[in-house]
């Protein structure tokens, strides 16, 4: 008895296994984070310890002994961010994983792997650049050893409204409608031959960059590693990029991030 195997059944198969890289991929790197990325200090743990305030908000700081950064230690740092942001924004960005596997299906499930993989690529250099910013920061003093929080309230005040301004940007309007709305850049930006699928997806994960960058940056308020504040960013990215009319949440929540910096610049000035 001969069994055939159709085109659909095909797509199905390659969708599965798609969905399993995926869910492997989330799955592990959200389990690394909680371990600690490798920086000896449980991820879970400092969040119990400085509740969802974070360290910075809740003047846990203390005085801690600076790390050395050595090659070794900035490799673990840069790890830690890459697989944060894998976790992150990896969920928010399946559907279109999957719908860029369904449009060339010729290609199979490696298609869409490799657009995957150009999508990580970008959060990748984000994650370089955010452990260049972090090591920097560190060798001023401006970064909590423990909590890996900026140290400073002022400065996390700035971040949070330099974040909330970025929300009413025509910048990062562009990129959510485009992260919303991403058959239009698939069809338009269409490429063809070695390495298309990984390109696309470097387009993609672009567009994702210009759209999150600040967001993240806010890790830097709540604590780099603060299970809280990445749980919290992560749904508000999903809802944004995928509830129907997500993209009005934006300039709420701008607004929200300008009125708390503001709050925690006066609550500083008071302290003085």
């Amino acid at each position: 008895m001969t069994v055939s195997i159709g085109p659909e059944n095909l797509l199905q198969h390659d969708r599965w296994i798609v969905i399993g890289a995926i869910l492997l991929a989330v799955a592990t790197s959200a389990a690394v984070i909680l371990a600690g990325g490798g920086t000896g200090m449980a991820a879970w743990r400092m969040s119990v310890d400085t509740g969802p305030a974070g360290a910075l908000v809740g003047g846990m700081l203390g005085v801690e002994s600076a790390v050395v950064w050595t090659p070794g230690y900035a490799m673990v740092i840069f790890l830690m961010w890459w697989l944060m942001m894998i976790a992150m924004m990896v969920p928010s960005a399946t559907p279109v994983i999957l719908l860029y596997g369904a449009l060339h299906r010729e290609r199979g499930a490696r298609g869409a792997l490799e657009f995957m993989a150009g999508y990580l690529a970008v959060w990748a250099a984000f994650s370089l650049l955010a452990t260049v910013l972090q090591g920097v920061l560190a060798a001023g003093g401006q970064v909590s050893p423990m909590y890996m929080t900026l140290a400073a309230p002022v400065l996390g005040a700035l971040v949070l409204i330099g974040a909330g301004a970025y929300q009413f940007t025509p910048l990062k309007g562009a990129c959510l409608a485009s992260c919303r709305g991403p058959v239009d850049a698939l069809v338009q930006h269409r490429r063809s031959g070695r390495g298309a699928a990984f390109r696309m997806g470097l387009l993609h994960g672009s567009y994702c960059l210009g759209c999150c960058w600040a967001l993240m940056a806010l890790l830097f308020v709540g604590g780099v590693m603060n299970i809280w504040w990445i749980l919290g960013i992560t749904l508000y990215i999903a809802a944004e990029k995928l509830a129907p009319g997500g993209n009005r949440l934006a300039r709420p929540l701008g607004a929200g991030l300008i009125v708390a910096g503001a709050a925690l610049l006066v609550w500083t000035a008071r302290l003085i």
